[in-house]
């Protein structure tokens, strides 16, 4: 849930993924009166609000006596797509029934994804797997994580210490929504990071992006599927989609392959790579050779290998988590009629918790392979101080971070014996 500029902290709210499901809603209970503290706060929230723009009617209506959601601060340390192996992530969300339900949301709603792609021109499957994943194509939204926004993103205004200036903005984008009139309160509910609707919009990218497709002079992204939908797509246009152009496909590798290669950053052309020995896992390159991607191994050498194209990118400015954007574009090929993929996962692996991440990057960096800072998440930085290690002490350089990794990171940032 961790968008590169617009859609920051999206939460999901799919049962199976979601960090809400295991928040009791009887423990996020409001006390009849909010802490001295919470209400100055409220106060300062109300004038900065106005500040920028909200009407302090509005402003005054809907920051006056509520109270801290005891449920949402807690909740932003249990990020399912950050702390998940990737393959339980993935297959938590590309089952069989999310697949045959997509399907048929497919064909339900036929009529309206043919518009939206001439409109914005971006592919139905990727729409219905945003979806799918974000809301389980909507099923979620009744669900009993689902809690007012406003209270929530105030609770985090006041009460994330990490990141108060992001969760003010989402507050004031929220705030002007209501003055907008395209959702009241009691309409406006989301997941505990305030994100809403069908395809969990924020409310900063609410307003950047969401349309009234079906005409009825409301954006409402809660109950009518073509505004959600055609929202998704213009976020998706706006943020650099291609049309025509997928998200990219798995490969298999030659047994020769040169694993430094695998960079995730650097692209060649499909020619290029088919040059260096790669072949689609299923089907075919795309006919324009020229097109360009670049290689990720999510779990090294052991685990299946993609090549990405730009249209990948976009989907991580949804959500940067590589997890999550692995399940959308796969679900959005299994949507279509694709197999799944062909090489499995290195199941027997144990993976790192969050503070082995945070260790694993401050012993690279100590080592002279400086990762990117020590967030506890493992990036294309992260991941190059890994390869460079790897090469270092003669492994087979693919940047994969897991348990077995950070002993030898470990074992070689021992002090000498004196």
């Amino acid at each position: 849930m961790r968008p590169f500029t617009e859609v920051l902290l999206l939460a999901l709210l799919s049962s199976a993924l979601s960090p809400l499901t295991g928040l009791n809603p009887a423990r996020a209970e409001a006390p009849a009166d909010p802490p001295p503290d919470f209400a100055a706060c409220l106060g300062t929230l109300k004038t900065l609000a106005q500040e920028r723009g909200v009407p302090a009617p509005v402003a005054e209506t809907a920051l006056s006596g509520i109270a801290p959601d005891p449920a949402v601060v807690p909740a932003t340390q249990s990020q399912a797509e950050f702390v998940k192996p990737v393959w339980q992530y993935i297959e938590a969300s590309v089952t069989p029934e999310r697949i045959a339900t997509g399907q048929a949301k497919l064909a339900e709603w036929s009529e309206v994804l043919g518009r939206i792609e001439s409109a914005y021109g971006v592919d139905r499957h990727i729409l219905v797997a945003f979806w799918g994943v974000e809301s389980n194509y909507g099923a979620a939204l009744e669900g009993s994580g689902i809690r007012p926004v406003v209270p929530a993103l105030a609770t985090l205004a006041c009460g994330d210490p990490a990141r108060p200036g992001l969760w003010r903005d989402e507050l004031v984008a929220a705030l002007k929504i209501l003055a907008d009139g395209d959702a009241d309160a009691a309409r406006m509910r989301g997941s505990w990071a305030g994100a809403m609707g069908h395809t969990q919009f924020m409310p900063t990218a609410f307003l950047r992006h969401a349309v009234d497709f079906d005409g009825d002079g409301r954006r409402d992204i809660w109950h009518s599927v073509p505004d959600a939908l055609a929202s998704t797509a213009n976020f998706l246009k706006q943020s650099g989609w291609r049309a025509g152009e997928g998200w990219g496909l798995e490969v298999l590798l030659p047994e020769t392959f040169d694993y430094r290669l695998a960079d995730e950053t650097t692209e060649r052309s499909f020619a290029e790579w088919q040059r260096l020995g790669l072949k689609p896992a299923n089907g075919s390159f795309p006919e324009r050779a020229e097109r360009r991607a670049a290689l990720l191994l999510p779990t090294g050498a052991k685990g299946p290998a993609f090549l990405l194209e730009p249209n990948f990118r976009v989907i991580l400015r949804y959500n940067t988590a590589l997890a999550y954007a692995l399940t959308v574009a796969h679900l959005s090929d299994r949507l279509r009629g694709a197999p799944g993929f062909t090489r499995d996962w290195p199941r027997e692996d144990r993976m790192l918790t969050t503070e082995e991440r945070t260790d694993l990057q401050t012993r690279l960096a100590a080592l002279g392979h400086p990762a990117g800072g020590a967030d506890g998440k493992i990036g294309p930085k992260t991941r190059a101080a890994i390869r460079a290690f790897q090469e270092a002490q003669g492994l087979v350089p693919d940047g994969y971070a897991d348990a077995a990794l950070l002993d030898r990171v470990r074992a070689a940032d021992k002090p000498a014996a004196p």
